[in-house]
Parts: C-alpha cells; sequence; structure tokens
C-alpha cells in the first residue's frame, strides 16, 4: 500500500488552475528591464544611492544579520535610532521595529487585545490584519468597508476593552478610510484605534507623514499606527507606533517580537537613509500623488474602468480572473510590469490590475503606462465571471 500523505495538494492544485488562480515565482534581473508599475516604491527610494549607501555600511558595521532577537542580541543603536526618527517623523511618543510590517501588525493586535476583548476589523483589511484578528482569540466582528456607523454599532455591544482596526489606505482599490470619523467613534465608545499605515506613510500628510498625521490624529489619545519599511521607504521591515506605555507594553507581550530575529541591520540603515532624503525632499510624497491621479485621469479618459486613488495606489477593474492574468501578461511582454490582484486576494471577487504611482515616473513613462494598458486591456468578448 503507497504512502501519499500530500495527494490532496495534486486536487487543489487542478482547482487553481480551472479557476485561472495559479501563482507563479518570477525571480527579476538586479537591474530593471521593465518599466515598473507594480513595485510599491512609491518614492523611488530603493535605489537611491543615500539608501543603499546606508544600508551598505549599516551592514559592513553591525553584520549581516541581527544576530538573536532583539530581547537577546538583536537590538542595536541603529534600531534605537530608526525608532526615535519615526516616531518623531509621523508624530507619535515611541515606535518599535519589526521584521516586517506584517509581523508588527500581528504584534499590535495579539498584544492589545486578547480574549474577553473585541476587535472590530473593516472587511477591506489586508491579510496581515485578518490573521492577526485570528491569532488574538479576541471576539471579532467584520464590519462593512469604510463604515463608521457599522464600527460604532459593533462597539456598543461590547461592554470591556475593545479596539478597532482599518487600513489607512486600502492596499487593492487605494481608497482612505474615513480616519475622523472612525476616531469620532472609538473616542466615543472608549475604544482604541489601530490604523495599518503601510500605504499612507510617505505619500500623504505634510510631506510624507502619513495618513494619521493628515488627519490631525497623529499621537494621539488611545490612536496606534502600524507601518512598513517596505514601500515609501524602500527597505524591509515593519514599526508599531503610539504611546509609550503601548510601545512598552509590545516588547513585552508581543510574540512576532519577543521570538523574531530582529531586523537586518542593512535593511534599518536603507530605512534611515531613505528617511532622511524624504525629510530633505517631502516634494516626493505630493509627486507620487500627482502621477496617481494623472495615471487614473488618463485611463478612465481611455474608456477604463478605474477606482480614483486617494494615495498612490490605482486600480483598474478587469472582466475575470483569466483575463486579469492575460492582461499583466501582456503588459509584461510589452515592457511593463503591472500588479495582478484575483480572489482571494480581493475580496470583492473582482479581479484587477493594481497600478503604483512613483513619485520618480516622467512624464513620458506615465504616457507610455497608460498606451500599454490601454492597448493590452482585455476585448468586450473576454468579459465574464471575475
Amino acid at each position: 500500500m503507497s504512502f501519499a500523505p500530500f495527494d490532496w495538494i495534486d486536487a487543489e492544485a487542478r482547482h487553481r488552475a480551472a479557476a485561472g488562480l495559479v501563482r507563479t515565482l518570477r525571480p527579476r534581473d538586479a537591474e530593471p528591464k521593465l518599466l515598473d508599475l507594480a513595485s510599491n516604491d512609491y518614492l523611488g527610494l530603493t535605489r537611491h544611492p543615500e539608501a543603499t549607501a546606508a544600508a551598505a555600511d549599516a551592514a559592513r558595521r553591525w553584520g549581516a544579520g541581527a544576530t538573536g532577537s532583539r530581547l537577546v542580541t538583536g537590538s542595536t543603536a541603529l534600531h534605537a535610532e530608526l525608532e526615535r526618527e519615526l516616531a518623531a517623523f509621523c508624530g507619535f511618543e515611541a515606535a518599535l521595529v519589526l521584521s516586517s510590517g506584517y509581523a508588527a501588525n500581528l504584534a499590535a493586535l495579539t498584544a492589545l487585545s486578547g480574549r474577553g476583548s473585541l476587535i472590530v476589523s473593516d472587511a477591506g483589511n489586508h491579510a496581515s490584519i485578518v490573521d492577526g484578528c485570528r491569532l488574538s482569540r479576541a471576539e471579532t466582528a467584520v464590519v462593512p468597508h469604510a463604515d463608521p456607523d457599522a464600527v460604532a454599532k459593533a462597539l456598543g455591544a461590547q461592554d470591556g476593552r475593545a479596539l478597532a482596526v482599518t487600513d489607512s489606505i486600502f492596499s487593492v482599490d487605494g481608497d482612505a478610510a474615513p480616519l475622523p470619523a472612525l476616531a469620532g467613534v472609538c473616542r466615543s465608545a472608549n475604544a482604541a484605534l489601530l490604523v495599518d499605515d503601510a500605504h499612507g506613510l510617505g505619500v500623504l500628510g505634510d510631506g510624507g507623514r502619513g495618513a494619521l498625521a493628515a488627519a490631525g490624529l497623529a499621537g494621539g489619545d488611545g490612536i496606534v499606527a502600524t507601518l512598513t519599511l517596505s514601500k515609501s521607504l524602500g527597505s524591509q521591515g515593519g514599526a508599531v507606533l503610539g504611546p509609550a506605555r503601548v510601545i512598552d507594553h509590545l516588547v513585552n507581550t508581543a510574540r512576532t517580537f519577543i521570538f523574531d530575529t530582529g531586523l537586518a541591520p542593512a535593511a534599518v540603515g536603507g530605512a534611515l537613509g531613505a528617511l532622511g532624503v524624504l525629510r530633505r525632499e517631502p516634494e516626493r510624497a505630493a509627486r507620487a500623488r500627482e502621477v496617481a491621479t494623472a495615471l487614473y485621469t488618463r485611463l478612465t479618459a481611455a474608456g477604463l474602468e478605474a477606482v480614483r486613488p486617494d494615495a498612490a495606489v490605482v486600480s483598474v477593474r478587469a472582466p475575470s480572473a483569466d483575463a486579469a492574468v492575460r492582461w499583466a501578461a501582456d503588459c509584461r511582454t510589452a515592457g511593463m510590469a503591472v500588479g495582478c490582484f484575483r480572489p482571494p486576494s480581493v475580496p470583492d471577487g473582482i479581479s484587477r490590475l493594481r497600478l503604483t504611482a512613483r513619485a520618480d515616473l516622467a512624464e513620458e513613462q506615465i504616457t507610455t503606462a497608460v498606451a500599454t494598458i490601454a492597448a493590452t486591456a482585455p476585448r468586450q468578448a473576454d468579459v465574464g465571471v471575475s
């Protein structure tokens, strides 16, 4: 009798293929060969000489890795410097750097909730928030997208500790959460508000200080932010920002901080270098928004269905998952990389091309991008179920 404990995987693979949902890894070359509208390098800082030099210098000084968890050997003076700089830049009392934005959301959600508490989560939140809610052991109420009234209703049913959580800018369509209204609802219910500002940092607010700064909420009582260093700051890692007592609590209780190896020094140095560039060149934030608006305006003028961007993400609807995959592949053949979002990455089941506007895109590159997307768009005959 044969032993085949993974035969079920073959059936799963067939189902994915039939649904047009197969995903593959595609290693890229060190030197860019495609016009990039797929990465999250919103400010064009990943290859900035100051960011790369700072990353290299950090690796030479501190080593290739952090060597352990930050509570053992993995915390350096460089980590502490980045935390001070992030907190000051974004307007918070303190910050804690973790190995990824994903780990930051898991840390905040699990450490600030728990059994007997309530988390109210927007239906459009990122997968890291969804997973954090699951791991928290708190009761979780998933409410309709960007609906403060639904949040208020859910919080009103809770007597004890409660937390509302939302993306600031939703990663699929690039629309903004109603942060002032959500903050008001949470204040009335004596609940905390946790905001994932991964797509707001570097793009929104004065000089790119983020969505909470733009809303006048940064550093407010009951407000905690998470962010990533891998988008606007062009590096890798994540952080939680908030009151000092919240950060101290995470240091002592957040499992994805306590039991994870610290962020590599090169990534810390690269983020510090990029933050220095953003401080000196705050106009990069406005330029990223200008590029996003230009892409949206020209794509809709070309007859495509795009979502008006609130930051630097531009979503263009595709008629089906298969059509989205072919569309993205045709764009690649034409010399341009775009994101392709299909179920389960899109909770509404509508497949999309996802474009990221970059502050360093020149006018001719924007023109080329729009022309390429329009020329490769699926024909009406391709319209089907998304």
